[in-house]
């Protein structure tokens, strides 16, 4: 045997394997008995800051423009101004460390991502849904990435979305499905076997690979078995029908609107707990009027008055859908609570300001999930604590016992729980 080819088979094999999601399906679940989800949102042109922070910080704020969109959940948000992640510089390439903070996105050489905030989450608590996460997106780029750095395929077709969440397949499709659930648990085992064998010839630093992929090929395999159980139980009944999908590629509060209720179905029928969405930025002309120009080229308007006055209307739209979002998950009600109290819902973007790309002062919202809100927590921007505390608190608001995530050093300073 040529130990050099095996070597090169085996990694190749590692890759593959490695660009699976992390998932630990028999982890326990420190959240039974009480459902907590986290849903995060991203708008990846950003908002216009000075349509979106209030003025005032405190409970007494007044709402800014953006804001007043969400006036009937004032109590049920809250909104933060200062947020950043550390050692993310100003690019579009911030959307990749925007779950992750994973440092120097914009060095594309050299760049490793992180486990973004679902899919560690989904780690303690995957395995009590059919889906252990869902990763949901208007423009086909995912928010979504796995503890090796790979990113997690998006959905990006709300009819397929849909059919994976409600329509049952055929009796020869279930079973064709658990054959090739099956067949994956085999072609893990082959490939196992195959890097055991070469145990012994490795060095340090492919040793410490091979530990890594083991681990990998564990949590898999117990994904696996937890998907084929999945496959033989019955999908839940909604009322709602398969939706159609907007063939207009620049329709931005149509395609958000149509995301937001899946994501409404898929917790109602706790089909998942934790979900990621990337709303549209785009280029072309949203079909929304008094809009004559590019979402793009109104976001990065340069501070033309006009510009802005354009940009303000399509992104007033985009507020509407994610309050229309809100207004489902608080009529939804869930044994003596509902569906927004139970839901942590992170609204932000990876850019502060898209006319400058500037990542500094994140708008930030956090609806629902139990926490006590109905303030505006302003944080120095020149020396704010890192969103990722923020995400530790979302985390333990999930029932997950995290003292650290990414850049963290601590939960969010002045974010307290409900009881």
């Amino acid at each position: 045997m040529n130990p050099k080819a095996t070597r090169r088979n085996f990694l190749k094999a590692t890759g593959v394997t490695l660009a699976l999601p992390w998932l630990e399906a028999f982890a326990q679940n420190p959240a039974a008995g009480i459902p907590r989800r986290m849903v995060c949102i991203c708008t990846p042109l950003s908002l216009h800051p000075a349509n979106f922070f209030p003025k005032e910080a405190g409970k007494n704020y007044t709402p800014s423009p953006y804001l007043e969109t969400l006036a009937p959940f004032k109590d049920d948000f809250t909104v933060v101004s200062g947020l950043s992640h550390p050692d993310v510089g100003s690019s579009h390439d911030s959307i990749y460390s925007f779950l992750t903070a994973a440092p120097h996105p914009e060095h594309r050489a050299g760049f490793r991502n992180s486990i973004s905030l679902d899919q560690y989450a989904a780690s303690f608590i995957g395995g009590e849904t059919r889906f252990p996460s869902l990763a949901l997106s208007c423009e086909g780029f995912s928010l979504s990435w796995t503890r090796s750095g790979a990113i997690v395929p998006s959905d990006s077709f709300p009819s397929s979305v849909f059919a994976r969440l409600f329509l049952e397949g055929r009796p020869d499709e279930v079973q064709s499905q658990i054959q090739r659930l099956r067949d994956g648990r085999s072609i893990l085992d082959s490939v196992s076997e195959q890097a055991k064998a070469i145990t012994p010839a490795l060095g340090k630093l492919d040793k410490s690979k091979l530990d890594e992929y083991f681990t990998s090929v564990r949590e898999l395999e117990q994904n696996l078995a937890v998907a084929e159980e999945w496959s033989r139980k019955p999908k839940p009944k909604v009322e709602a029908k398969q939706p159609v999908n907007i063939a207009n590629g620049a329709d931005v509060a149509g395609k958000a609107r149509l995301m937001f209720d899946l994501t409404h179905l898929a917790l109602q029928t706790d089909s998942s707990r934790l979900i990621t969405m990337l709303l549209l930025g785009t280029s072309l002309v949203p079909p929304i009027p008094g809009v004559s120009l590019g979402h793009h080229d109104l976001s990065h308007h340069g501070q033309d008055p006009a510009k802005i006055a354009q940009l303000k209307t399509v992104e007033i739209e985009k507020m509407k859908t994610f309050s229309a979002f809100l207004a489902k998950l608080k009529e939804t009600k869930e044994q003596d609570s509902n569906l927004l109290d139970r839901t942590s819902v992170f609204f932000s973007s990876n850019l502060g300001n898209a006319s400058n790309h500037s990542t500094k002062n994140l708008p930030v919202i956090l609806a629902g999930g139990g926490f006590k809100h109905g303030q505006h927590l302003a944080f120095d921007p020149a020396n704010p604590p890192p969103l990722s505390n923020l995400y530790v608190s979302m985390l333990q608001r999930t029932g997950i016992n995290a003292d650290k995530f990414g850049s963290s050093t601590g939960t969010l300073k002045g974010l307290d729980f409900n009881g």
